[in-house]
């Protein structure tokens, strides 16, 4: 066994740590070197060198129709600023920096008038001098972000703008930079605006609608990204990807939310009407799909536009198309049935200390008419008499039928504003004197006053009776999808099963069906398919609250479902308008009728073969209209023109007769001659305001009434 030699070892490990101790020296001595002599030099270096968190957004998704078509997307826009410190770091410095912007300036200034031609390019420069010479609180001279022009622009834009001396630097060179923006644009402009929503552009935020309401299925992830500068150069070093958001389909049918937008403007229009306010609701009817929804207010300007979803929003009193919710709760509580006979005598009966009256009092009233027929007519005596004598002893029970039959039900939509229909039970004790039940709250509220009803509320309502009692939420998205893939689907919500005994929703059905054939409802009706619905007409309170105000407006409905005999589709009409005349079957139901008669030609689909009859050969009848047209037609089935063809080609110095064209004909006509003609209505034409046969001048309108 070998033995320890010390005095060999020994100094060798005195040599180590002298050497580590003379090491740790060294590094402690070099470590005070740089953090005292070299301290500036380092710094310097360190700002050059920065890293930075950015977060990347996200695309937000789409918002597209039920069928696809495109109906809120986003496109990038951009605000641009001027870095005026940028570049004068390099061997040359301040100097060259500015004698560059001396030479371009005028170039720059004169490309961005053309770009942006309501400020002159003497304006710009003065802008960009200001913010050249701005001296900030460092004691640096030029602003490092300023703006070079106040709004956004689009991408087509900002490359224009990129294009110009100097911009088209590098940014750590020129000092051009940006801000990106997601923006999003509307196809089709103002339809369904206020359903599909908006979001603030300066914050990208969601402001109303479906856009608030899906904001975070739309929004997406953000991503995250290193951004290192080096020496004058900025690497980004990407850590975690964003997640674009999802595109929502929606419920929503473009060309039936175009109808309805278009019959409802017409009708506000009307000189009669100049209406302030319109919505337009159509559902489907077995899923609850809201396939159009309208929302029209008269602006300052007195043109209409969507500002306000009054559709979901606006609560108030809905006049008789609520005695329909009164009745059918009587006949599900079985206390009275059709056939029971109601005296209003001449439209006039005192109801607890107050006259009811009907709308024809002045006309001596319906006198005996039975139940049936009292909905037929929107009697309020009819419908108030019934309901008072039926649960006047014990109104809670009518207030509850009201909740059974689901017009009182929170439909839960996710629409923001939405309010639920307040209908209140009786409370005698209560201080609160819009909340108290005195004895004529009954029979008001039993003809739609004295509660509070959404538009939106009411088309449920009836959309359940065209669904045979079954309550459908309305729908309003389908699905959300990602990459083309579906991500979830939204399925139709029953809110309630049944509404009511099946007996009870077919009487009420066949009772709003004769409202149209033989009642009020009329106008709402057509000669293709058979019309339900039910008329409403109430006064409603002006915006401080007062009905009595020297102003009476009115609040027109007209709610029902087509085509009768096998629903598809509900819909609800509402107008408020100040004045006479006020008529929810005439104003409301005639809107109605366009949007029954449009939906159901869009989806009439027939082939020319059904139409063929081998039995007879009929020459075809020709109006007035493109001659050309007409006359290459009978040439080709072996028809001779007639003497009026040719003279319609030879009349050309007197207005035509266009009574019963179509309005691609009578324009036709009429323009060719030199007339500018104006349309109103749908349909063929009914009148002309230039009798056929006058002399043309220059200048001539012709106004033509289609029907």
């Amino acid at each position: 066994m070998s033995k320890f030699k010390s005095d060999k070892v020994m100094p060798r490990y005195f040599a180590i740590a002298v050497v580590m101790t003379l090491i740790g020296f060294a590094i402690v001595g070099k470590a005070m070197y740089i953090m005292t002599a070299k301290k500036q030099y380092w710094s310097d270096v360190a700002a050059r060198l920065k890293r930075d968190s950015v977060i990347v957004k996200p695309n937000r998704g789409n918002i597209l129709s039920s069928d696809g078509q495109l109906m809120a997307s986003s496109i990038p826009e951009y605000k641009i600023y001027m870095d005026f410190q940028a570049g004068t770091d390099d061997s040359l410095g301040q100097a060259r920096h500015d004698s560059i912007w001396e030479v371009e300036i005028d170039s720059i200034c004169d490309g961005l008038n053309k770009i942006f031609p309501k400020k002159t390019a003497a304006e710009f420069k003065a802008h960009l001098l200001e913010g050249k010479q701005k001296v900030l609180k460092n004691g640096s001279v030029g602003a490092r972000h300023w703006a070079i022009w106040p709004r956004r622009i689009d991408y087509n834009t900002f490359c224009e703008v990129r294009m110009l001396p100097i911009f088209k630097e590098r940014t750590y060179k020129g000092g051009f930079h940006w801000e990106e923006f997601n923006a999003r644009r509307k196809p089709f402009t103002t339809l369904a605006r206020r359903t599909i929503g908006d979001l603030y552009g300066e914050i990208d935020s969601a402001k109303n609608g479906l856009e608030l309401a899906f904001d975070k299925e739309l929004r997406g992830t953000n991503g995250l990204m290193h951004r290192r500068k080096v020496l004058q150069k900025y690497l980004d070093i990407p850590v975690l990807a964003p997640i674009d958001g999802c595109d929502i389909v929606t419920t929503i049918d473009v060309g039936m939310q175009d109808l309805a937008e278009r019959a409802l403007i017409e009708e506000l229009k009307d000189p009669q009407v100049n209406g302030e306010m319109g919505v337009a609701i159509l559902m489907e009817v077995k899923t609850g799909d809201v396939k159009a929804i309208v929302n029209m207010q008269r602006a300052a300007d007195g043109e209409y536009y969507e500002m306000v979803n009054n559709a979901v929003s606006f609560r108030c009193e809905p006049g008789s198309v609520f005695k329909v919710a009164s009745f059918l709760v009587a006949l599900d509580d079985g206390v009275a049935d059709t056939s029971l006979v109601i005296h209003t005598g001449s439209g006039v009966m005192e109801m607890h200390g107050r006259l009811m009256k009907d709308h024809n009092w002045r006309r001596g009233g319906y006198q005996d008419i039975n139940m049936a027929r009292a909905l037929e007519v929107s009697s309020n005596i009819g419908v108030s008499w019934v309901i008072d004598k039926f649960y006047g002893a014990n109104p809670t029970k009518y207030v509850q039928g009201l909740y059974r039959v689901g017009i009182h039900e929170d439909l839960k939509l996710p629409i923001q504003g939405y309010h639920p229909p307040y209908i209140r039970m009786p409370d005698t004790k209560t201080t609160d004197r819009a909340k108290y039940w005195s004895k004529t709250t009954l029979p008001w509220m039993s003809i739609g006053y004295e509660t509070q009803i959404a538009p939106i509320n009411t088309v449920a309502f009836y959309n359940a009776i065209a669904n045979n009692g079954r309550m459908m939420q309305p729908r309003f998205v389908k699905q959300l999808v990602k990459d083309g893939q579906v991500v979830k689907e939204y399925e139709p919500v029953v809110l309630k099963e049944r509404i009511a005994k099946p007996q009870a929703i077919k009487t009420m059905q066949t009772i709003l069906e004769h409202v149209v054939s033989q009642g009020l409802g009329r106008k709402a009706g057509s000669k293709s398919f058979k019309v339900a619905g039910k008329t409403g007409t109430a006064q409603v309170a002006d915006q401080h609250g007062s009905y009595h105000s020297g102003t009476t407006r009115y609040w027109l409905s007209f709610a029902g479902y087509f085509p009768a005999d096998n629903p598809k589709y509900t819909c609800i009409v509402c107008i408020k308008k100040s004045g006479l005349p006020a008529s929810g079957g005439g104003m409301s139901g005639v809107v109605f009728h366009h949007i029954a008669e449009g939906v159901m030609a869009q989806n009439l689909k027939r082939s020319v073969d059904d139409a063929h009859d081998e039995t007879s050969v009929m020459t075809p009848e020709v109006k007035g209209g493109d001659i050309a047209a007409s006359d290459y037609v009978l040439r080709q089935l072996g028809v001779k023109a007639g003497n009026s063809i040719d003279e319609q080609k030879t009349s050309k110095g007197i207005v035509p007769n266009v009574l019963g064209m179509g309005a691609r004909d009578a324009v036709y006509q009429l323009e060719v001659r030199g007339v500018k003609a104006r349309l109103r209505g749908r349909g063929r034409v009914k009148s002309q305001s230039i009798y056929a046969g006058t002399a043309i001048k220059q200048g001539m309108v012709c106004d033509l009434v289609l029907e």
